[in-house]
């Protein structure tokens, strides 16, 4: 009984269908076929992340832009359930000669 009791708490915290609430993150900028890494994990070029975004769930997450030649950017951001979506403007700088 105690079990029982104990699984229904825990699918009730899930929520409905147990499916966490993510909040969506833009980026636009240049060059377009720079990487992109959030949290240590590759999701795409700059110019696929600014066309299909990224789901990001609540919380603090690193997200990092680098591609050859150019000086790495990289920001914390902080996504909060129920905000509006991030939206980043990078613009790599080229590494001096």
């Amino acid at each position: 009984m105690r079990a029982a009791a104990i699984l229904t708490l825990a699918i009730a915290a899930c929520g409905p269908g147990g499916t966490p609430r993510t909040v969506s993150m833009r980026m636009t900028g240049s060059p377009p076929n720079a990487s992109v890494t959030v949290d240590d994990q590759f999701v795409g070029t700059l110019e696929l992340v600014a066309t299909r975004g990224v789901a990001l769930p609540p919380g603090t997450h690193h997200v990092t832009v680098e591609a050859a030649g150019f000086i790495p950017w990289d920001k914390v951001v902080e996504a909060r359930e129920g905000d509006a979506p991030l939206k980043l403007e990078v613009r790599l700088v080229p590494v001096p000669d």
